[in-house]
Protein backbone atom coordinates (compact mmCIF):
# COMPACT_ATOMS: atom_id res chain seq x y z
CA UNK A 1 0.00 0.00 0.00
CA UNK A 2 1.24 3.48 -0.83
CA UNK A 3 1.16 6.23 1.74
CA UNK A 4 1.94 9.80 0.77
CA UNK A 5 2.68 12.25 3.54
CA UNK A 6 3.08 15.96 2.87
CA UNK A 7 6.49 17.50 3.41
CA UNK A 8 4.66 20.11 5.46
CA UNK A 9 2.39 17.69 7.34
CA UNK A 10 3.16 19.11 10.77
CA UNK A 11 2.70 22.60 9.42
CA UNK A 12 -0.72 21.62 8.04
CA UNK A 13 -1.76 20.19 11.42
CA UNK A 14 -0.70 23.39 13.18
CA UNK A 15 -2.58 25.48 10.61
CA UNK A 16 -5.76 23.45 11.24
CA UNK A 17 -5.34 23.97 15.00
CA UNK A 18 -4.77 27.70 14.60
CA UNK A 19 -7.72 28.00 12.25
CA UNK A 20 -9.99 26.38 14.85
CA UNK A 21 -9.07 29.17 17.25
CA UNK A 22 -9.47 31.92 14.69
CA UNK A 23 -5.79 32.83 14.52
CA UNK A 24 -5.31 32.61 10.74
CA UNK A 25 -7.34 32.90 7.57
CA UNK A 26 -8.96 29.80 6.12
CA UNK A 27 -6.76 27.88 3.68
CA UNK A 28 -8.08 28.00 0.10
CA UNK A 29 -7.80 25.36 -2.62
CA UNK A 30 -7.96 26.31 -6.30
CA UNK A 31 -8.41 24.00 -9.28
CA UNK A 32 -7.41 25.29 -12.70
CA UNK A 33 -9.65 23.40 -15.12
CA UNK A 34 -12.85 21.51 -14.34
CA UNK A 35 -12.01 18.04 -15.65
CA UNK A 36 -12.49 14.74 -13.84
CA UNK A 37 -9.13 15.21 -12.09
CA UNK A 38 -10.36 18.46 -10.52
CA UNK A 39 -13.69 16.95 -9.45
CA UNK A 40 -11.89 13.94 -7.98
CA UNK A 41 -9.35 16.15 -6.25
CA UNK A 42 -12.09 18.26 -4.68
CA UNK A 43 -13.83 15.10 -3.45
CA UNK A 44 -10.62 13.74 -1.92
CA UNK A 45 -10.05 17.08 -0.17
CA UNK A 46 -13.49 16.90 1.41
CA UNK A 47 -13.63 13.17 2.11
CA UNK A 48 -10.07 12.49 3.22
CA UNK A 49 -8.54 15.85 4.20
CA UNK A 50 -11.53 17.31 6.07
CA UNK A 51 -11.59 20.44 3.87
CA UNK A 52 -14.85 22.40 3.79
CA UNK A 53 -16.38 22.58 0.33
CA UNK A 54 -16.68 26.36 0.62
CA UNK A 55 -12.87 26.54 0.68
CA UNK A 56 -12.56 24.85 -2.72
CA UNK A 57 -12.92 26.71 -6.04
CA UNK A 58 -12.93 25.10 -9.48
CA UNK A 59 -12.32 27.36 -12.50
CA UNK A 60 -13.56 26.10 -15.88
CA UNK A 61 -13.57 27.84 -19.25
CA UNK A 62 -16.94 26.41 -20.27
CA UNK A 63 -19.88 28.35 -18.85
CA UNK A 64 -21.74 25.50 -17.18
CA UNK A 65 -20.33 22.11 -18.18
CA UNK A 66 -17.71 20.48 -15.96
CA UNK A 67 -16.12 17.05 -16.27
CA UNK A 68 -13.62 17.74 -19.06
CA UNK A 69 -13.29 14.85 -21.49
CA UNK A 70 -16.09 12.90 -19.77
CA UNK A 71 -18.67 14.86 -21.69
CA UNK A 72 -22.02 14.06 -23.19
CA UNK A 73 -24.55 16.60 -24.31
CA UNK A 74 -27.78 17.17 -26.17
CA UNK A 75 -27.51 19.62 -29.03
CA UNK A 76 -30.07 22.29 -29.96
CA UNK A 77 -31.58 20.06 -32.68
CA UNK A 78 -32.25 17.33 -30.08
CA UNK A 79 -29.47 14.98 -31.19
CA UNK A 80 -26.62 13.89 -28.94
CA UNK A 81 -22.87 14.31 -28.98
CA UNK A 82 -20.05 12.41 -27.27
CA UNK A 83 -16.40 13.14 -27.92
CA UNK A 84 -15.51 9.69 -26.61
CA UNK A 85 -16.48 6.84 -24.36
CA UNK A 86 -14.09 5.44 -21.80
CA UNK A 87 -13.98 1.72 -21.16
CA UNK A 88 -13.63 0.69 -17.52
CA UNK A 89 -12.69 -2.57 -15.81
CA UNK A 90 -13.28 -3.77 -12.28
CA UNK A 91 -9.85 -5.47 -12.31
CA UNK A 92 -8.10 -2.10 -12.55
CA UNK A 93 -9.08 1.56 -11.93
CA UNK A 94 -8.38 1.19 -8.23
CA UNK A 95 -8.48 4.90 -7.33
CA UNK A 96 -11.56 5.52 -9.47
CA UNK A 97 -13.57 2.82 -7.71
CA UNK A 98 -12.27 4.06 -4.35
CA UNK A 99 -13.72 7.47 -5.21
CA UNK A 100 -16.99 6.24 -6.71
CA UNK A 101 -17.65 3.93 -3.77
CA UNK A 102 -18.62 7.01 -1.75
CA UNK A 103 -20.59 8.96 -4.39
CA UNK A 104 -24.36 8.26 -4.51
CA UNK A 105 -25.80 7.28 -7.87
CA UNK A 106 -27.89 9.86 -9.66
CA UNK A 107 -30.91 7.61 -10.23
CA UNK A 108 -30.49 4.43 -8.13
CA UNK A 109 -31.54 5.25 -4.55
CA UNK A 110 -29.39 3.60 -1.92
CA UNK A 111 -26.59 2.72 -4.34
CA UNK A 112 -23.24 4.35 -4.93
CA UNK A 113 -21.97 4.92 -8.47
CA UNK A 114 -19.65 1.94 -8.02
CA UNK A 115 -22.43 -0.33 -6.77
CA UNK A 116 -24.74 0.70 -9.60
CA UNK A 117 -22.01 0.11 -12.20
CA UNK A 118 -21.08 -3.32 -10.85
CA UNK A 119 -24.74 -4.40 -10.74
CA UNK A 120 -25.34 -3.14 -14.28
CA UNK A 121 -22.38 -5.10 -15.67
CA UNK A 122 -23.62 -8.30 -14.08
CA UNK A 123 -26.78 -7.89 -16.14
CA UNK A 124 -25.19 -6.59 -19.36
CA UNK A 125 -22.13 -8.78 -19.95
CA UNK A 126 -19.63 -7.92 -22.68
CA UNK A 127 -18.82 -10.71 -25.13
CA UNK A 128 -18.08 -9.49 -28.64
CA UNK A 129 -19.01 -11.78 -31.51
CA UNK A 130 -17.92 -9.41 -34.29
CA UNK A 131 -14.74 -7.75 -33.06
CA UNK A 132 -13.13 -7.48 -36.53
CA UNK A 133 -14.97 -7.34 -39.87
CA UNK A 134 -13.12 -7.56 -43.19
CA UNK A 135 -13.86 -6.03 -46.59
CA UNK A 136 -15.97 -9.06 -47.55
CA UNK A 137 -18.29 -8.55 -44.54
CA UNK A 138 -16.79 -11.60 -42.87
CA UNK A 139 -16.50 -11.66 -39.12
CA UNK A 140 -12.82 -12.45 -38.73
CA UNK A 141 -11.82 -15.47 -36.64
CA UNK A 142 -9.96 -13.60 -33.93
CA UNK A 143 -9.32 -16.56 -31.66
CA UNK A 144 -6.01 -16.69 -33.53
CA UNK A 145 -3.97 -13.56 -32.90
CA UNK A 146 -1.85 -14.02 -36.01
CA UNK A 147 1.61 -13.86 -34.41
CA UNK A 148 4.71 -15.23 -36.04
CA UNK A 149 7.59 -16.43 -33.85
CA UNK A 150 9.40 -13.18 -34.66
CA UNK A 151 6.37 -11.18 -33.42
CA UNK A 152 6.40 -13.12 -30.15
CA UNK A 153 10.11 -12.63 -29.60
CA UNK A 154 9.87 -8.91 -30.32
CA UNK A 155 6.94 -8.52 -27.92
CA UNK A 156 8.89 -10.25 -25.16
CA UNK A 157 11.91 -8.07 -25.85
CA UNK A 158 9.79 -4.89 -25.69
CA UNK A 159 8.09 -5.94 -22.46
CA UNK A 160 11.41 -6.80 -20.78
CA UNK A 161 13.32 -3.70 -21.87
CA UNK A 162 13.60 -1.00 -19.16
CA UNK A 163 11.84 2.29 -19.83
CA UNK A 164 15.16 4.11 -19.55
CA UNK A 165 16.39 2.11 -22.55
CA UNK A 166 13.22 2.63 -24.56
CA UNK A 167 13.46 6.39 -23.96
CA UNK A 168 11.49 8.34 -26.55
CA UNK A 169 11.53 5.58 -29.17
CA UNK A 170 8.37 4.99 -31.22
CA UNK A 171 6.75 1.56 -31.29
CA UNK A 172 8.06 0.98 -34.83
CA UNK A 173 11.62 0.92 -33.49
CA UNK A 174 10.81 -2.25 -31.55
CA UNK A 175 8.18 -4.12 -33.58
CA UNK A 176 8.55 -5.11 -37.24
CA UNK A 177 6.06 -4.26 -40.04
CA UNK A 178 4.33 -7.69 -40.11
CA UNK A 179 3.26 -7.23 -36.47
CA UNK A 180 1.03 -4.31 -37.49
CA UNK A 181 -1.00 -6.61 -39.76
CA UNK A 182 -1.88 -9.15 -37.06
CA UNK A 183 -5.35 -9.63 -35.67
CA UNK A 184 -3.94 -8.78 -32.27
CA UNK A 185 -2.66 -5.38 -33.34
CA UNK A 186 -5.95 -4.41 -34.99
CA UNK A 187 -7.80 -5.30 -31.79
CA UNK A 188 -5.31 -3.82 -29.33
CA UNK A 189 -4.80 -0.69 -31.43
CA UNK A 190 -8.47 0.14 -31.76
CA UNK A 191 -9.34 -0.82 -28.17
CA UNK A 192 -6.77 1.60 -26.78
CA UNK A 193 -6.24 4.00 -29.78
CA UNK A 194 -2.55 3.36 -30.39
CA UNK A 195 -0.72 4.24 -33.59
CA UNK A 196 2.57 2.63 -34.73
CA UNK A 197 4.40 5.94 -34.27
CA UNK A 198 3.34 6.34 -30.65
CA UNK A 199 5.54 5.82 -27.59
CA UNK A 200 7.08 2.39 -27.06
CA UNK A 201 7.10 3.13 -23.32
CA UNK A 202 3.34 3.70 -23.28
CA UNK A 203 2.66 0.50 -25.21
CA UNK A 204 4.89 -1.45 -22.83
CA UNK A 205 3.00 0.01 -19.86
CA UNK A 206 -0.32 -1.01 -21.42
CA UNK A 207 0.92 -4.56 -21.99
CA UNK A 208 1.87 -4.84 -18.32
CA UNK A 209 -1.14 -2.99 -16.84
CA UNK A 210 -3.71 -4.86 -18.95
CA UNK A 211 -1.96 -8.22 -19.29
CA UNK A 212 -5.04 -9.95 -17.88
CA UNK A 213 -7.04 -8.56 -20.82
CA UNK A 214 -4.63 -10.08 -23.35
CA UNK A 215 -6.19 -13.58 -23.29
CA UNK A 216 -9.71 -12.17 -23.84
CA UNK A 217 -8.94 -9.24 -26.12
CA UNK A 218 -11.12 -10.69 -28.91
CA UNK A 219 -14.28 -10.73 -26.76
CA UNK A 220 -13.59 -7.59 -24.70
CA UNK A 221 -14.84 -9.70 -21.82
CA UNK A 222 -13.11 -7.54 -19.22
CA UNK A 223 -14.64 -4.28 -20.39
CA UNK A 224 -17.14 -2.64 -18.10
CA UNK A 225 -19.46 0.24 -18.93
CA UNK A 226 -21.40 2.70 -16.84
CA UNK A 227 -25.20 2.54 -17.01
CA UNK A 228 -25.31 5.75 -19.03
CA UNK A 229 -22.66 7.82 -20.77
CA UNK A 230 -19.93 8.81 -18.34
CA UNK A 231 -21.05 12.39 -18.02
CA UNK A 232 -24.46 11.34 -16.76
CA UNK A 233 -23.18 8.32 -14.81
CA UNK A 234 -20.02 9.76 -13.19
CA UNK A 235 -19.76 13.54 -13.59
CA UNK A 236 -23.37 14.43 -12.75
CA UNK A 237 -23.49 12.55 -9.42
CA UNK A 238 -19.97 13.66 -8.49
CA UNK A 239 -20.68 17.30 -9.29
CA UNK A 240 -23.96 17.12 -7.37
CA UNK A 241 -22.15 15.66 -4.33
CA UNK A 242 -19.57 18.48 -4.46
CA UNK A 243 -22.17 21.23 -4.86
CA UNK A 244 -24.14 19.88 -1.92
CA UNK A 245 -20.99 20.39 0.14
CA UNK A 246 -20.54 23.98 -0.99
CA UNK A 247 -17.75 23.71 -3.56
CA UNK A 248 -17.52 26.86 -5.70
CA UNK A 249 -17.93 26.08 -9.40
CA UNK A 250 -16.84 29.08 -11.46
CA UNK A 251 -17.58 28.71 -15.16
CA UNK A 252 -16.80 30.89 -18.17
CA UNK A 253 -13.39 31.51 -16.60
CA UNK A 254 -9.90 30.89 -17.92
CA UNK A 255 -6.80 31.08 -15.73
CA UNK A 256 -4.45 32.87 -18.11
CA UNK A 257 -1.38 33.20 -15.89
CA UNK A 258 0.22 32.28 -12.58
CA UNK A 259 2.67 34.41 -10.69
CA UNK A 260 5.28 32.13 -9.17
CA UNK A 261 7.80 33.21 -6.56
CA UNK A 262 11.04 31.23 -6.34
CA UNK A 263 13.12 31.16 -3.20
CA UNK A 264 16.00 28.77 -2.55
CA UNK A 265 14.96 26.78 -5.61
CA UNK A 266 11.40 26.29 -4.36
CA UNK A 267 8.42 27.53 -6.37
CA UNK A 268 5.24 28.94 -4.84
CA UNK A 269 2.20 30.27 -6.68
CA UNK A 270 1.34 33.72 -5.36
CA UNK A 271 -1.35 34.95 -7.75
CA UNK A 272 -3.74 33.74 -10.43
CA UNK A 273 -4.84 35.91 -13.35
CA UNK A 274 -8.32 35.15 -14.62
CA UNK A 275 -10.30 35.97 -17.73
CA UNK A 276 -13.90 35.84 -16.50
CA UNK A 277 -16.21 36.26 -19.46
CA UNK A 278 -13.80 38.76 -20.98
CA UNK A 279 -13.03 40.61 -17.76
CA UNK A 280 -9.53 40.35 -16.26
CA UNK A 281 -9.36 39.61 -12.52
CA UNK A 282 -6.64 38.49 -10.14
CA UNK A 283 -6.74 36.19 -7.13
CA UNK A 284 -4.02 36.40 -4.50
CA UNK A 285 -2.80 33.00 -3.38
CA UNK A 286 -1.74 33.04 0.26
CA UNK A 287 1.24 31.16 1.62
CA UNK A 288 -0.84 28.18 2.81
CA UNK A 289 -3.22 28.05 -0.18
CA UNK A 290 -2.94 25.24 -2.71
CA UNK A 291 -3.30 25.26 -6.50
CA UNK A 292 -4.08 22.17 -8.60
CA UNK A 293 -3.50 22.73 -12.33
CA UNK A 294 -4.78 20.74 -15.28
CA UNK A 295 -1.72 20.97 -17.52
CA UNK A 296 -2.81 20.24 -21.08
CA UNK A 297 -5.93 18.53 -22.37
CA UNK A 298 -6.37 15.67 -24.80
CA UNK A 299 -9.72 17.13 -25.89
CA UNK A 300 -8.38 20.64 -26.39
CA UNK A 301 -9.46 22.45 -29.59
CA UNK A 302 -12.13 19.90 -30.43
CA UNK A 303 -14.86 20.96 -32.84
CA UNK A 304 -18.18 19.58 -34.05
CA UNK A 305 -19.55 19.29 -37.55
CA UNK A 306 -23.09 18.71 -38.80
CA UNK A 307 -24.86 16.30 -41.10
CA UNK A 308 -23.75 18.44 -44.03
CA UNK A 309 -20.48 20.03 -42.89
CA UNK A 310 -17.22 18.70 -41.42
CA UNK A 311 -15.85 20.00 -38.11
CA UNK A 312 -13.67 23.12 -38.39
CA UNK A 313 -9.93 22.41 -38.23
CA UNK A 314 -8.93 24.07 -34.94
CA UNK A 315 -5.60 24.03 -33.09
CA UNK A 316 -4.19 25.27 -29.79
CA UNK A 317 -3.79 28.67 -31.46
CA UNK A 318 -7.59 28.89 -31.55
CA UNK A 319 -8.27 27.44 -28.11
CA UNK A 320 -5.27 28.71 -26.10
CA UNK A 321 -5.68 25.50 -24.14
CA UNK A 322 -1.97 24.79 -23.69
CA UNK A 323 -0.84 28.38 -23.09
CA UNK A 324 -0.77 28.33 -19.30
CA UNK A 325 1.33 25.16 -19.09
CA UNK A 326 3.71 26.56 -21.71
CA UNK A 327 4.08 29.76 -19.68
CA UNK A 328 4.80 28.23 -16.30
CA UNK A 329 7.04 25.46 -17.70
CA UNK A 330 9.34 27.94 -19.44
CA UNK A 331 12.57 27.96 -17.45
CA UNK A 332 11.24 25.34 -15.03
CA UNK A 333 12.05 21.92 -16.54
CA UNK A 334 10.59 20.13 -13.52
CA UNK A 335 7.18 21.44 -14.69
CA UNK A 336 7.44 19.37 -17.86
CA UNK A 337 7.72 19.98 -21.58
CA UNK A 338 4.37 20.54 -23.35
CA UNK A 339 6.06 20.69 -26.77
CA UNK A 340 6.60 16.94 -26.60
CA UNK A 341 2.84 16.49 -26.84
CA UNK A 342 1.23 19.39 -28.70
CA UNK A 343 3.34 20.04 -31.80
CA UNK A 344 2.39 17.18 -34.18
CA UNK A 345 -1.35 17.20 -34.73
CA UNK A 346 -1.02 14.81 -37.66
CA UNK A 347 0.17 12.17 -35.21
CA UNK A 348 -2.24 12.88 -32.35
CA UNK A 349 -5.47 13.45 -34.32
CA UNK A 350 -8.46 11.27 -34.84
CA UNK A 351 -12.13 11.89 -35.47
CA UNK A 352 -15.18 10.51 -33.69
CA UNK A 353 -18.88 10.67 -34.45
CA UNK A 354 -22.10 10.29 -32.46
CA UNK A 355 -25.22 8.94 -34.14
CA UNK A 356 -28.75 9.52 -32.86
CA UNK A 357 -31.24 7.03 -34.37
CA UNK A 358 -34.92 7.88 -34.01
CA UNK A 359 -36.02 4.42 -35.13
CA UNK A 360 -34.64 0.90 -34.49
CA UNK A 361 -33.59 0.03 -38.07
CA UNK A 362 -29.83 0.27 -37.67
CA UNK A 363 -29.71 -1.35 -34.24
CA UNK A 364 -31.85 -4.22 -35.53
CA UNK A 365 -29.54 -4.66 -38.53
CA UNK A 366 -26.43 -4.68 -36.30
CA UNK A 367 -27.95 -7.25 -33.95
CA UNK A 368 -28.73 -9.51 -36.91
CA UNK A 369 -25.22 -9.08 -38.31
CA UNK A 370 -23.12 -9.29 -35.14
CA UNK A 371 -25.20 -11.55 -32.94
CA UNK A 372 -24.83 -9.07 -30.07
CA UNK A 373 -27.51 -7.17 -28.24
CA UNK A 374 -26.64 -3.49 -27.92
CA UNK A 375 -24.29 -3.04 -24.98
CA UNK A 376 -22.73 -6.51 -25.16
CA UNK A 377 -20.62 -6.28 -28.31
CA UNK A 378 -18.08 -3.56 -27.61
CA UNK A 379 -16.13 -2.22 -30.55
CA UNK A 380 -16.78 -3.49 -34.07
CA UNK A 381 -13.73 -2.59 -36.18
CA UNK A 382 -13.67 -2.61 -39.97
CA UNK A 383 -10.08 -3.76 -40.31
CA UNK A 384 -9.75 -3.06 -44.04
CA UNK A 385 -11.27 0.40 -43.79
CA UNK A 386 -8.93 3.11 -45.03
CA UNK A 387 -10.24 5.29 -42.22
CA UNK A 388 -9.83 2.34 -39.79
CA UNK A 389 -13.36 2.91 -38.57
CA UNK A 390 -14.91 1.32 -35.47
CA UNK A 391 -18.37 1.62 -33.93
CA UNK A 392 -19.83 0.65 -30.56
CA UNK A 393 -23.54 0.22 -29.80
CA UNK A 394 -24.29 1.05 -26.19
CA UNK A 395 -26.99 -0.35 -23.97
CA UNK A 396 -29.98 1.96 -24.27
CA UNK A 397 -30.90 4.52 -23.12
CA UNK A 398 -27.41 6.04 -23.12
CA UNK A 399 -28.53 9.45 -21.83
CA UNK A 400 -30.71 10.21 -18.84
CA UNK A 401 -33.05 12.38 -20.93
CA UNK A 402 -33.07 10.16 -24.04
CA UNK A 403 -36.56 9.86 -25.56
CA UNK A 404 -38.16 6.43 -25.66
CA UNK A 405 -37.58 4.65 -28.96
CA UNK A 406 -34.34 6.54 -29.70
CA UNK A 407 -30.91 4.91 -29.76
CA UNK A 408 -27.43 6.44 -29.63
CA UNK A 409 -24.14 4.93 -30.76
CA UNK A 410 -20.60 6.17 -31.17
CA UNK A 411 -17.74 5.53 -33.54
CA UNK A 412 -14.31 6.75 -34.43
CA UNK A 413 -11.64 6.50 -37.09
CA UNK A 414 -7.90 6.47 -36.52
CA UNK A 415 -7.08 7.69 -40.05
CA UNK A 416 -9.42 10.59 -40.82
CA UNK A 417 -6.86 12.06 -43.23
CA UNK A 418 -7.27 9.19 -45.71
CA UNK A 419 -9.76 8.91 -48.57
CA UNK A 420 -12.65 6.58 -47.74
CA UNK A 421 -13.59 3.31 -49.40
CA UNK A 422 -17.13 4.40 -50.29
CA UNK A 423 -16.81 8.19 -50.01
CA UNK A 424 -14.13 9.65 -52.24
CA UNK A 425 -12.61 12.07 -49.76
CA UNK A 426 -10.98 12.10 -46.34
CA UNK A 427 -13.21 11.75 -43.30
CA UNK A 428 -11.90 15.11 -42.12
CA UNK A 429 -13.73 16.70 -45.05
CA UNK A 430 -17.00 14.82 -44.51
CA UNK A 431 -20.22 15.80 -42.83
CA UNK A 432 -22.28 13.28 -40.89
CA UNK A 433 -24.33 12.15 -43.88
CA UNK A 434 -21.18 11.06 -45.74
CA UNK A 435 -19.83 9.25 -42.67
CA UNK A 436 -23.06 7.23 -42.49
CA UNK A 437 -22.72 6.40 -46.18
CA UNK A 438 -19.20 5.07 -45.54
CA UNK A 439 -20.48 3.02 -42.61
CA UNK A 440 -23.27 1.54 -44.71
CA UNK A 441 -20.69 0.49 -47.29
CA UNK A 442 -18.65 -1.44 -44.75
CA UNK A 443 -21.76 -3.25 -43.49
CA UNK A 444 -23.45 -3.81 -46.84
CA UNK A 445 -26.52 -1.88 -45.67
CA UNK A 446 -28.86 0.37 -47.59
CA UNK A 447 -28.99 4.06 -46.58
CA UNK A 448 -32.59 3.60 -45.44
CA UNK A 449 -31.35 2.13 -42.14
CA UNK A 450 -30.35 5.67 -41.23
CA UNK A 451 -33.69 7.26 -42.01
CA UNK A 452 -34.47 10.00 -39.46
CA UNK A 453 -30.94 9.81 -38.05
CA UNK A 454 -28.40 12.49 -37.13
CA UNK A 455 -24.64 11.96 -37.20
CA UNK A 456 -22.43 14.56 -35.49
CA UNK A 457 -18.72 14.34 -36.39
CA UNK A 458 -16.10 15.55 -33.92
CA UNK A 459 -12.49 16.48 -34.70
CA UNK A 460 -10.01 15.86 -31.85
CA UNK A 461 -6.56 17.21 -32.78
CA UNK A 462 -4.79 16.27 -29.52
CA UNK A 463 -6.75 13.20 -28.51
CA UNK A 464 -3.74 10.85 -28.42
CA UNK A 465 -1.14 13.51 -27.63
CA UNK A 466 -0.31 11.81 -24.32
CA UNK A 467 0.83 8.75 -26.35
CA UNK A 468 3.45 10.76 -28.23
CA UNK A 469 7.06 9.61 -27.82
CA UNK A 470 8.53 11.52 -24.89
CA UNK A 471 11.25 11.46 -22.28
CA UNK A 472 10.44 10.77 -18.65
CA UNK A 473 11.18 14.39 -17.70
CA UNK A 474 8.67 15.72 -20.26
CA UNK A 475 5.90 14.99 -17.76
CA UNK A 476 5.96 16.63 -14.32
CA UNK A 477 5.29 14.70 -11.15
CA UNK A 478 1.83 15.36 -9.66
CA UNK A 479 3.71 17.43 -7.07
CA UNK A 480 7.11 18.46 -8.46
CA UNK A 481 9.93 18.20 -5.94
CA UNK A 482 10.54 21.96 -6.17
CA UNK A 483 6.90 22.90 -5.67
CA UNK A 484 5.57 24.34 -2.43
CA UNK A 485 1.87 24.70 -3.24
CA UNK A 486 1.35 23.70 -6.89
CA UNK A 487 0.26 20.28 -8.15
CA UNK A 488 -0.51 19.00 -11.64
CA UNK A 489 -3.60 16.87 -12.25
CA UNK A 490 -4.02 15.57 -15.79
CA UNK A 491 -3.07 12.94 -18.35
CA UNK A 492 0.28 14.70 -18.70
CA UNK A 493 1.90 13.89 -15.35
CA UNK A 494 4.30 11.07 -14.51
CA UNK A 495 2.87 8.16 -12.52
CA UNK A 496 5.16 5.12 -12.62
CA UNK A 497 3.57 1.92 -13.98
CA UNK A 498 0.14 3.44 -14.70
CA UNK A 499 -1.32 4.16 -18.14
CA UNK A 500 -2.62 7.37 -19.65
CA UNK A 501 -5.85 7.75 -21.67
CA UNK A 502 -7.84 6.40 -18.73
CA UNK A 503 -10.13 7.96 -16.15
CA UNK A 504 -7.97 6.22 -13.58
CA UNK A 505 -4.85 8.20 -14.50
CA UNK A 506 -6.50 11.56 -13.77
CA UNK A 507 -8.13 10.30 -10.58
CA UNK A 508 -4.92 8.70 -9.30
CA UNK A 509 -2.95 11.88 -10.03
CA UNK A 510 -5.54 13.88 -8.07
CA UNK A 511 -5.44 11.50 -5.13
CA UNK A 512 -1.63 11.53 -5.05
CA UNK A 513 -1.51 15.33 -5.21
CA UNK A 514 -4.13 15.88 -2.51
CA UNK A 515 -2.65 13.32 -0.13
CA UNK A 516 0.87 14.67 -0.53
CA UNK A 517 0.06 18.37 -0.17
CA UNK A 518 -2.45 17.85 2.65
CA UNK A 519 -0.55 15.19 4.56
CA UNK A 520 -3.39 12.68 4.39
CA UNK A 521 -2.47 9.59 6.38
CA UNK A 522 -4.49 7.12 4.33
CA UNK A 523 -3.28 4.53 1.86
CA UNK A 524 -3.71 5.16 -1.85
CA UNK A 525 -4.98 1.99 -3.56
CA UNK A 526 -1.95 0.31 -5.18
CA UNK A 527 -1.77 -0.55 -8.86
CA UNK A 528 -2.86 -4.17 -9.26
CA UNK A 529 0.02 -6.11 -10.79
CA UNK A 530 -1.82 -8.68 -12.88
CA UNK A 531 1.44 -9.11 -14.80
CA UNK A 532 2.92 -10.70 -11.67
CA UNK A 533 0.13 -13.26 -11.28
CA UNK A 534 1.26 -16.76 -12.43
CA UNK A 535 -2.18 -17.70 -13.79
CA UNK A 536 -2.31 -14.52 -15.90
CA UNK A 537 1.18 -15.16 -17.27
CA UNK A 538 0.25 -18.74 -18.20
CA UNK A 539 -2.97 -17.69 -19.96
CA UNK A 540 -1.14 -14.93 -21.80
CA UNK A 541 1.59 -17.26 -23.07
CA UNK A 542 -0.98 -19.84 -24.15
CA UNK A 543 -2.96 -17.20 -26.03
CA UNK A 544 0.12 -15.78 -27.74
CA UNK A 545 1.07 -19.24 -29.03
CA UNK A 546 -2.26 -19.86 -30.77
Amino acid sequence: MTRLKARGGAKAEKAAHDQAYGRIRVMKHYFVGGGIGALAGAAFLIRDAAVAGADITIYEKHPKVFGGSLDGSRLPDGSYSLRGGRMLTTDHYECTWDLLSTIPSVDAPGQTVREQTVAFNKEVVAHSQARLVDRNLHKVDVTHLGFSMQDRLELVRLMQTPEETLGDDPITDWLSPPFFETNFWFMWQTTFAFQPWHSAVELKRYFHRFMNEFPRIETLGGVKRTVYNQYDAIVVPLERWLRERGVNFVGDTVVTDMEIATEAGRHRVTRLTLDRAGKVETVDVAADDLVFCQNGSMTDATSLGTMEAPPPAMTKADSQGWTLWEKIAAGRPEFGNPAAFNTQIGRSLWESFTVTCRNPKFFDAMKAFSGNEAGTGGLVTFKDSRWLMSVVLYHQPHFLDQPKGWSVFWGYALHPDRVGDFVAKPMSQCGGREILRELCGHLGLEPEVFEDTTCVPCRLPYITSMFMPRRKEDRPLPVPETSVNLAFVSQFVEIPDDVVFTVEYSVRAAQMAVYQLKGVDRSIPPITRHDHAPEVLLRTVAKAMR
